[in-house]
């Protein structure tokens, strides 16, 4: 079969390669085979590449922890009537490869409404966004900011505060060519490349400070949205986009408000699977109602991937959608 394996650590667009290898084993116990049919790339593959995580990876490493397929072979104790069943198969990485050996609990069922194209994308931002908003978005909060609001990630946000009348404020780089998705979802737009922004932030939230901010940039920019974060609030942090840890003062607890580490993998992780229909739900129920939706930028075949990294398709909004059987 065909997979894209990285041999060591390192960039991803540096060291991926996409050749022949041999197939799966045969499914053992409570383990089934997944023929794949739709993945993507996420900022978790490139940390997880890049060795970040050198602990818990070994190389060489078939990267790919989001994507969709149907089990084509099934082991002892799984119910033959699985076979043929539309998943997402969860819990390692391995989606950028044509076959996946994984345990049955693992693969989250795909409800028949949802094209492939929309369940590819269920999980990391989707996911995450939902859990985050159930965790930390109870009644009476009102004043929440989004850093890197122009994200997938960040629209999803939007969309799960607006079924709660909450209008957040987003905190964007002021990249050009990049925006919001719906404006009208947003109380406002800090861009950080005007020299003011703190001072139009601090305006913008009052004097009562921020309930709830999300945070997935940390560096300066997270550590200076923590500071307008009010006592008794919740500072959520659940991404490192900059590169650089929040700064230390963030953690003494010296303003009253709190950070929490939010990271899915904690959450996914646990009971060996067991749990992972649930979590879904209304992660499928949004989807199903046109919310939460990604939008494809460009279609690529898995031999394609390796070059479309080293050379990305210049202008194309939206995600690279991994068509894996083609």
């Amino acid at each position: 079969m065909l997979a894209a394996v990285a041999e060591s650590p390192g960039r991803l667009a540096d060291v991926l390669t996409v050749r022949d290898v041999d197939g799966p084993a045969a499914p053992g116990e409570g383990e089934v085979v997944v023929r794949m049919l739709a993945s993507t790339v996420n900022p978790s593959d490139e940390v997880t590449v890049s060795g970040a995580y050198g602990s818990r990876t070994s190389f060489p490493i078939v990267p790919g922890f989001e994507g969709v397929g149907v089990i084509d072979a099934v082991g002892p104790g799984v119910p033959a009537g699985a076979v043929g069943r539309r998943v997402l198969p969860l819990g390692s990485a391995g989606n950028w490869q044509q076959y996946k050996r994984l345990g049955y609990s693992w693969c989250v069922p795909v409800p028949g409404d949802l094209p492939d194209e929309v369940a590819c994308f269920a999980y990391i931002n989707p996911l995450t966004a939902v859990m985050m908003v159930e965790r930390f978005c109870r009644p009476g909060v009102r004043n929440v900011v989004v850093t890197a609001a122009t994200s997938a990630i960040g629209r999803h946000l939007a969309e799960l505060l607006a079924d709660r009348g909450v209008m957040p404020v987003g905190v964007v780089r002021g990249t050009p060519g990049r925006a919001v998705a719906d404006l009208s979802q947003w109380r406002a737009l800090v861009p950080t490349n005007d020299p003011g922004w703190r001072e139009r932030l601090r305006a913008v939230i009052g004097p009562q400070g921020i309930d709830v901010a999300f945070d997935c940039v940390g560096g300066g920019v997270g550590g200076d949205v923590f500071t307008l974060t009010a006592g008794g609030g919740v500072f959520v942090h659940y991404g490192l986009l900059s590169g650089t840890p929040l700064p230390a003062e963030c953690f003494t607890g010296q303003n009253g408000a709190r950070v929490e580490l939010f990271r899915l993998r904690d959450t996914v992780q646990k009971d060996g699977g067991q749990h992972l229909s649930g979590l879904f739900a209304p992660v499928f129920e949004s989807l199903r109602g046109g919310r939460l939706r990604t939008a494809v930028g460009i279609r690529i075949g898995l031999s394609e991937l390796a070059g479309h990294l080293r050379n990305p398709a210049a202008g194309h909004a939206g995600k690279v959608l991994i068509e894996l059987q083609r």
